[in-house]
């Protein structure tokens, strides 16, 4: 997002996340493709993909959805769920970097992506597998 073009450009200098097309063409978190493929292949979970899409930003919705079909082909049809209120989803893990959204209020355990325990997706893989 910081080094999109249009990222110090009014209005979008305020609020990155309503560049248009912003979803669409991010590089994946290095090891992240390779360890949700591992999870996906795992028959320890049942893994769904939950994202918050900014309301501002219409097209995130749809780039998000076609970004995990590049990386994930057809094995992630219909497993995507886009929501404000992650805490109302029902699950026993949820991998997420931030706590917005109710991410820190998920009735499961929350891995927080990022943080001292969970730097990389090494240790979220070693955690989990």
């Amino acid at each position: 997002m910081h080094a999109h073009p249009l990222r110090h450009e009014p209005p979008y200098d305020k609020d990155p996340d309503t560049i248009p097309g912003l979803f669409r063409n991010l590089k994946p978190i290095k090891d992240a493709v390779g360890s949700v493929n591992k999870l996906l292949r795992s028959d320890k979970y049942e893994v769904y993909f939950l994202s918050t899409a900014p309301w501002g930003n219409t097209s995130a919705w749809t780039d998000k959805r076609i970004w995990l079909e590049e990386q994930f082909g057809d094995t992630i049809n219909r497993k995507l769920i886009l929501t404000h209120r992650k805490d109302l989803v029902k699950g026993d893990i949820l991998i997420d970097d931030r706590p917005n959204n109710g991410a820190k209020d998920f009735e499961g355990e929350w891995i927080h992506f990022g943080s001292e325990n969970f730097p990389d997706w090494s240790s979220v893989i070693k955690h989990l597998l």
